[in-house]
């Protein structure tokens, strides 16, 4: 499968009327496990990754450190679409993350409002949409359907703003006017927040979860009836694997 037909194949499966899961990986073997479980689309987690390769989030990776990682994922699950958090894009311009990118071989990003290079501030709604409608414009450039999934802290900081869920709508959806085609309200505190937002935006929103304890809105059953398009685990993924490594592994010591 080229690389145009797994993008138009990761953007199709947000549009299927059900709830789009993919689980976050870190490396060829995990991302060849979930595979082997019949998902039939993944997504790179910066955390894990870094964790993988005993580095840290929030961009201390270079953007070839991230770039490494996803290459070797998206080399071992060739036929399947790959997304990648990117953070806020490790510094590099929209043009040249989306090429080097697609060269990796994934077919999608998160890209997130906190600049943690620069000290950890937030883009302006207008810088972060500004953003985002580059990496659109190098997408379409290259005749790829890139599912750029347009990421916002604000309710990780929320006590910077005033009223956390009008300034979430307004990044949200400046960047789905911009040409994101999911947008990612990470740590959404309860279901009537995550309501208020997928009643506010007009394309798909991902959510994170826990895949043992579900979503702080609910459980995957709670999520579809809400009509959430996409869920990704996050770290919590790998998070909850080492709580049963040591648990396999500690009879041993």
């Amino acid at each position: 499968m080229d690389t145009a037909t797994r993008a138009t194949t990761l953007l199709e499966l947000h549009h299927t009327g059900t709830t789009l899961v993919l689980p976050n990986v870190w490396d060829a073997w995990s991302a060849r496990s979930v595979a082997d479980a019949g998902f039939t689309a993944l997504s790179i987690g910066s955390h894990p990754l870094a964790d993988s390769r005993g580095q840290g989030d929030n961009e201390d990776m270079s953007i070839d450190d991230a770039l490494d990682g996803v290459r070797r994922i998206c080399s071992a699950v060739p036929d399947v679409p790959v997304t990648a958090d990117m953070e806020a894009g490790y510094g590099a311009a929209p043009a040249e993350l989306v090429e080097r990118l697609l060269e990796a071989g994934a077919v999608g990003l998160n890209i997130e409002d906190t600049v943690h290079s620069e000290g950890g501030r937030m883009r302006s709604v207008a810088e972060h949409a500004d953003y985002i409608g580059g990496l659109r414009q190098a997408a379409d450039a290259a005749g790829v359907d890139l599912v750029v999934n347009a990421r916002t802290d604000v309710f990780l900081k929320k006590d910077r703003f005033e009223d956390p869920v009008g300034e979430a709508v307004a990044r949200l959806r400046a960047c789905e006017e911009a040409g994101a085609r999911c947008v990612y309200p990470v740590g959404v505190p309860d279901a009537a927040t995550l309501q208020a937002v997928l009643d506010a935006v007009s394309g798909p929103v991902n959510v994170i979860a826990n895949p043992r304890t579900g979503s702080a809105a609910g459980s995957l059953e709670d999520l579809q009836v809400m009509g959430v398009h996409r869920v990704t685990f996050g770290p919590k993924l790998m998070q909850e694997l080492a709580q049963d490594l040591v648990t396999l592994v500690a009879p041993w010591r």
